[in-house]
């Protein structure tokens, strides 16, 4: 007899997304089996459509980390794969992860294009995918993807204002081996285009810097409003 599949479980937090999960919501409950909209306090119809088109919603204090790890607490599957609004998963993305988890990794991340294809952008996308084979850390744009087993052992994402995304890849990587999948999403290049890809690229580098160096999340927070 054939094994079923992992059964798989994304999560989506939200914060006034509605338009975003209108285009998102019909490929991630096509690929999932459980699909958990985490909003952390709309004022629009975020939560209205994300119930409309057949997702479960769970409502709690803003902030990535928590909503992340209350959307997990929301499913059941083996499998959880974390999705921003602004990003769009592969057509394989669900059979990639799968094939990633039976053989043998804990979790992992995906390569990354942009929804906008300039020559800056592409630049832009080399340096973010460059960095992430280096340092295998995928980050929240990237679809971070794990088992429900190792998730919990790591007690999932930590209620941070920033870089609660990084912090989970170092410790998964920690936990065992970790899968990059070259099947890249493909996230909204709007904040690149607004504040410039080098100096957005150069700022967020310094963050990480500052927060390797030992730096507070809390106060890393304050400076990231101050420069942005």
């Amino acid at each position: 007899m054939l094994a079923l599949p992992m059964r798989l479980a994304i999560v989506i937090p939200t914060l006034n997304e509605e338009a975003a999960l209108r285009l998102l919501l019909p490929a991630a409950l096509a690929a999932a089996d459980e699909v958990v909209v985490s909003d952390g306090g709309s004022r629009d119809g975020t939560c209205e459509v994300a119930r409309s088109l057949g997702a479960r919603v769970v409502v709690g204090p803003p902030g990535r980390g928590g909503q992340l790890t209350r959307g997990a607490e929301a499913t059941t599957a083996p499998l959880l794969l974390f999705l921003h609004a602004d990003t769009r998963l592969p057509a394989d993305a669900a059979e990639r992860v799968r094939e990633a988890i039976a053989g043998g990794a804990v979790g992992g991340g995906f390569l990354v294009r942009f929804d906008v294809q300039r020559s800056v952008l592409r630049l832009g996308e080399w340096l973010i995918n460059a960095r992430t084979r280096l340092t295998r850390w995928p980050l929240g744009d990237q679809a971070q993807f794990v088992t429900r087993e190792a998730f919990r052992a790591l007690g999932g994402y930590r209620d941070w204002p920033i870089l609660e995304d990084l912090d989970f890849a170092r410790r998964l990587r920690r936990c065992g081996r970790t899968v990059l999948i070259a099947s890249p999403v493909t996230t909204a290049a709007r904040r690149f285009e607004q504040q410039g890809v080098v100096r957005t690229i150069a700022t967020n580098w310094m963050i990480w810097a500052l927060y390797l160096c030992g730096m507070s999340p809390h106060r890393l927070a304050r400076l990231y409003k101050q420069i942005r």
